[in-house]
């Protein structure tokens, strides 16, 4: 904790002009409204503001949480009062080369990033639409949905090594993306700041009517109107996780404030002020009943954060 004072100390002192919150509630920073204060949150508002932080962090041998709009995951009630975490949120820049590349900040979100892309006549983001993340956590997730997945598109990512102090960017293939995973899902140390993404050229109208198309069966399908943070659980080999939880008779179950949605069987919402532990609770006995009912073994889609998680440096 006395490197962690210090080193927010010294951040304050030598960057007055970088947006520092102290004990910022996550519960704003994660679409299941669920968390409790984290020590210290830095929001850099470029590439070289957010080395600068990393530099004062690593110097004192703090490794921060690097947080992009925490679409998929689940903050402890009890905070995080011994972590420093660095949102991504403010490095949203998105332009277009002349060869038709985008270059995209990992705060962009694929919202916006898809419409960007079909605004310039480029197809193969129509799937990430109304996917509620942004580009930095949907690499590291390999986000995807109708068929299509970020990887499809993305030519390299710009990467920062927490560890080593290091901006590099990564091919493709460097990445090692596979079905909502990635090298950066297995080396936390590697921060995601940026993409280039490679897309074809398309017809604007076509690709407009794509989106429409995916946001209207979205809207019809999934429970929107709640926090959540998308699908609960990744699809097991032959099977959806949906149908598995329906079949448990599992539809509608809820464990204190979090449930199992009723219009969509693979996402849990907070229906009303449910606690990190209601969440984890139902968690635990989704995977389990539907274990004793089928056999299988659910794996969780989102990333939960223990009130003791403390990131080593």
């Amino acid at each position: 904790m006395e490197n962690l004072e210090k080193a927010i100390g010294e951040i304050k002192s030598l960057f007055p002009e970088t947006a520092l919150r102290e004990e910022e509630k996550l519960s704003g920073h994660s679409s299941f409204k669920i968390g409790g204060p984290v020590r210290a949150m830095a929001f850099p508002k470029n590439e070289e503001e957010f080395k600068n932080i990393c530099s004062v962090l690593h110097k004192n041998h703090i490794l921060p949480m690097v947080l992009g709009n925490g679409s998929n995951v689940l903050f402890p009630d009890e905070g995080l009062k011994e972590l420093f975490i660095i949102s991504t949120e403010n490095l949203n820049q998105l332009t277009l080369s002349d060869e038709g590349v985008i270059n995209a900040g990992a705060g962009v979100s694929l919202a916006r990033l898809a419409n960007f892309a079909a605004r310039n006549s480029l197809t193969g983001l129509e799937f990430a639409a109304g996917i509620p993340g942004s580009l930095g956590g949907s690499c590291i997730m390999n986000a995807g949905a109708f068929g299509g997945e970020l990887s499809d598109c993305i030519e390299s990512v710009r990467c920062y090594d927490l560890k080593n102090e290091k901006l590099t960017e990564l091919s493709n293939e460097e990445c090692k993306f596979q079905y909502r995973g990635s090298l950066f899902k297995e080396n936390g140390n590697l921060a995601v700041l940026g993409a280039k993404l490679q897309l074809k050229k398309g017809d604007s109208g076509e690709i407009v009517e794509k989106m429409k198309q995916f946001n209207e069966s979205r809207r019809d399908k999934q429970p929107l109107d709640l926090p959540s943070a998308g699908s609960a659980f990744k699809r097991p080999e032959g099977r959806f996780a949906a149908a598995l939880i329906d079949e448990a008779g599992l539809k509608g179950y809820t464990v204190g404030g979090a449930q199992v949605s009723p219009k969509h069987a693979g996402f849990i919402v907070n229906a009303g002020n449910a606690k990190a532990d209601d969440v984890k609770e139902l968690f635990r006995q989704v995977e389990e009943k539907v274990q004793e009912m089928s056999g299988i073994t659910l794996e969780p889609e989102v990333i939960i954060i223990d009130k003791d998680f403390k990131k080593e440096c």
